[in-house]
């Protein structure tokens, strides 16, 4: 494949990839519950409770919604934060990766010489892979009196917006098997979308990178 096709088509994918991501941070719904439905009574009321990074909200089947955003950052629990700057950290590396790459690509007439563009280009696209992923060691999860407790968390080297949504859907799912918990939470949608997100962003960075390692046909760098 030609190494400007390559280029273009690893561009297309980052940009696909950065605007998933951006869209699932600002969705509602990172976990959904319902309740409702049984005792027998004459008037059967369901709700369902939805909540995303910036508030929690609740609706009927009445049609009532009510919403409740978020305090002040230093109130919010820590795992909110830790997530939203994960994957506010991703997106920023992931615009820097965007300049780089538009410097370094052969379609494109700055950055200097082809030696100069290359670099440039490997830049960025190390950037959207480290915006695109982060590995991470989560949490051993004890129960004391009820309350979830976390006992170690160990970072392992990696790359970061999915590290976001893997603390977030650890963190619900933890929830879920708490036998102490009322409401049982399922993922959402924007969780997925994420995912696809940084599948895009890796994806789109290996292909910035691949050719500095193999000769494809119509490289004249050499």
């Amino acid at each position: 494949m030609n190494i400007r096709a390559m280029q273009i088509l690893g561009f297309l994918q980052t940009v696909l990839g950065w605007i998933f991501i951006a869209c699932s941070l600002a969705m509602e719904g990172w976990k959904v519950a319902t309740t409702g439905g049984q005792g027998g009574s004459a008037v059967v009321i369901v709700g369902w409770y939805w909540s995303s990074l910036w508030r929690v909200c609740s609706t009927f089947s009445n049609n009532v919604s009510t919403c409740h955003d978020f305090p002040v950052l230093w109130s919010v629990e820590y795992n909110l934060q830790i997530v939203r700057g994960l994957l506010m950290s991703g997106l920023a590396i992931g615009k820097l990766g965007f300049i780089l790459s538009m410097v370094g690509m052969e379609c494109t007439y700055i950055g200097g010489k082809k030696k100069n563009k290359n670099r440039t280009v490997f830049a960025g696209g190390l950037c959207h892979i480290t915006s695109g992923i982060k590995m991470i060691y989560l949490y051993k999860i004890t129960c004391i009196n009820g309350q979830l407790c976390c006992s170690s968390l160990s970072c392992l080297q990696g790359l970061l917006a999915a590290a976001g949504y893997i603390m977030y859907a650890w963190h619900v799912s933890a929830e879920y098997f708490n036998p102490s918990s009322e409401l049982k939470f399922d993922l959402g949608t924007p969780l997925f979308l994420g995912w696809v997100g940084c599948l895009f962003q890796i994806t789109g960075g290996l292909f910035y990178l691949v050719y500095f390692n193999k000769p494809w046909p119509g490289n004249n760098n050499r």
